[in-house]
């Protein structure tokens, strides 16, 4: 058993789990359980409280649904982007990285938290609807029809627009690498 094994297993080798390990990974499951239940509830909170506002501006519920729409785009596709990947673990610092973390865990949020915020408005399950955290929030249902047709159509021609950009960089590459193969320029070094 390497070094490495030891370490991925136990300090003896032995197959037990060290007291830190479990210690570390019962404080990571209730710390991170806390901040999603008070992250959702908050938001849910947050969105009872200013949604009727919002819904209430020039424009109304589906000007919110398309802008909401909009962002969840934007955050999806920087968080899906490969911008935030590491050029290089030798080359990077830290700072870098943490930088790099925050930055893809801020395009997640911006992804997500529109959706926990229209669903917010919806009524509650198991509960009455006169209780005030569980009543509809007048202008939900456009603003959600207006999220969905926005995230929706307008990520569908993103995504369309981007397969058709793709092939056509692969069309020419391969129409250049038939050129050179037509001149003899581009046979492999095994073939010379």
């Amino acid at each position: 058993m390497t070094g490495a094994d030891r370490g991925a297993v136990g300090e003896r080798g032995d197959g037990r789990i060290r007291v830190r390990d479990a210690v570390g990974l019962l404080l990571y499951l209730v710390v991170g359980g806390a901040l999603l239940v008070l992250g959702v509830g908050g938001t849910r909170w947050f969105s009872r409280h200013i949604a009727p506002v919002l819904y209430d501006l020039p424009g109304g519920s589906w000007a919110v649904g398309g802008i909401l729409g909009l962002l969840s785009l934007v955050g999806w596709a920087g968080a899906v982007s490969s911008r935030f990947e590491s050029p290089g673990a030798a080359r990077t610092g830290s700072l870098a990285r943490v930088a790099r973390v925050v930055a893809r865990g801020v395009c997640w949020a911006a992804a997500l938290v529109p959706v926990v915020f229209l669903i917010s408005g919806l009524r509650g399950r198991n509960c009455h609807s006169y209780e005030p955290g569980c009543a509809y929030i007048s202008g939900t249902g456009p603003a959600v029809l207006a999220y969905v047709v926005i995230a929706g159509g307008v990520g569908w021609l993103c995504h369309r627009w981007r397969r058709a950009r793709l092939e056509e960089r692969r069309a020419r590459e391969r129409e250049r690498m038939r050129k050179l193969r037509k001149r003899g320029k581009g046979k492999s070094r095994g073939a010379r």
